[in-house]
């Protein structure tokens, strides 16, 4: 639980910081990222549960990652992290799950993902800005990519790769769980933290 609570606080943290650094008021960053400005006077006071798509909206508008949203201060040189040591940002009906591992730092910053996704699970996400390129590499089972309403089929030991500024979704499309490690490519410039 307090592990949860200092992760609101991160969050609560960085998006006010981003959002007083694009100059926007909370009406304007409502408006842009489509997330009711209840929500955002919530989330800015620790308050609340978002939801991954409301991260992305948000880290989308504001032209930062979602990592930078939920990420502290750096921790050193080297940062290791275990994926049972970071909170789900998104859990399925069927028990699968989306962790953002971390986020590298530099120009075009690379957010690095691991997916698992039941069989039937589906995750539909939103248009990104302009610039955002997504790599997905299954390592187990099948996957679904549909892209701007056209099906993908991704193997295990398969890798696809496409811009992320049309709807896309990705589903477990075999008899057995999907794994799958995806890296989502900022655009140039794009801040990380």
């Amino acid at each position: 639980m307090a592990e949860t609570a200092t992760a609101l606080r991160t969050v609560a943290h960085n998006v006010r910081a981003a959002r007083t650094r694009a100059g926007l008021t909370l009406d304007e960053l409502s408006r842009r990222a489509q997330v009711s400005k209840g929500a955002l006077v919530a989330l800015e006071k620790a308050q609340g549960n978002p939801n991954l798509t409301t991260l992305v909206r948000l880290a989308d508008t504001l032209g930062i990652s979602v990592s930078a949203l939920m990420q502290g201060p750096p921790e050193g040189r080297v940062r290791i992290v275990a994926a049972d040591e970071v909170t789900p940002l998104w859990t399925g009906e069927k028990g699968g799950e989306a962790r953002l591992m971390l986020t590298t730092s530099g120009r075009a910053p690379v957010e690095v993902w691991r997916w698992r996704l039941e069989p039937g699970e589906e995750y539909a996400s939103q248009p990104h800005q302009a610039g955002v390129v997504e790599t997905i590499s299954v390592t187990a089972g099948r996957l679904t990519l549909v892209l701007d309403g056209a099906e993908h089929t991704v193997e295990a030991g398969q890798t696809a790769t496409f811009d992320g500024n049309v709807p896309h979704s990705y589903r477990g499309s075999g008899p057995e769980t999907c794994t799958m490690i995806m890296t989502v490519q900022l655009p140039p410039g794009a801040a990380s933290s």
